[in-house]
This record gives structure tokens, sequence and C-alpha cells, in this order.
């Protein structure tokens, strides 16, 4: 089985910033060789291609009209709400202070 050289798994270490032992470095000349030959497989794949990737909805955004509405009066929410001072809502304390 193919491994990387002691010297390469140092330098792969080096640049990640980790500190490896020498039983590491035995597993990690396998499993980096591994991991290396896998990304190689994957760049050969030939995936591009001219087509144009079209989504299989044929339904365009459905806009609603901007038509004005009237909104709720404030007075039937306010007859809900435990405590509040004039048009302003209290509410309990959350954090710690």
């Amino acid at each position: 089985m193919e491994k990387l050289s002691k010297e390469e798994v140092l330098h792969v270490a080096r640049l990640a910033r980790i500190a490896v032992s020498e039983d590491e470095i035995e597993k990690y000349q396998i499993s980096l060789k591994q991991l290396l030959d896998d990304v190689e497989k994957i760049k050969d794949i030939n995936d591009i291609s001219e087509d144009v990737l079209v989504t299989p909805a044929f339904e365009g955004c459905k806009l609603r009209s901007d038509d004005e509405v009237d909104t709720t009066d404030f007075s039937k929410f306010k007859s809900n709400i435990p405590h509040s001072v004039g048009d302003f809502i209290e509410v309990p304390v959350m954090i710690n202070e």
C-alpha cells in the first residue's frame, strides 16, 4: 500500500498547525495518502456541461396586488395585555443585571 513520506506528513501537520506523535505519523502516512487519492479521483470527474439547468417548476412567481387595507385597531390588542402604559406594553425583565 502506498503511503506518504514522513516529511510530507510533518509538512501537512505544520501547515495545519497540529502536533503529531511518531505513532500518529504512521497512521497519517496511510490515511492522508488515501485522502489525496480520493481528491485526485474527484478532480478527474468531467461533470462540466454546456447544458443550461432549468427548474422543472412551470409556475411563475405569484404576486398579490398592492392594495391598501385597514389594520387592526390597537385597542383590541390592548384589552388582552395585562400591563401597559399608554400605547406601550410592559414586559417582564428577562436579563439579570
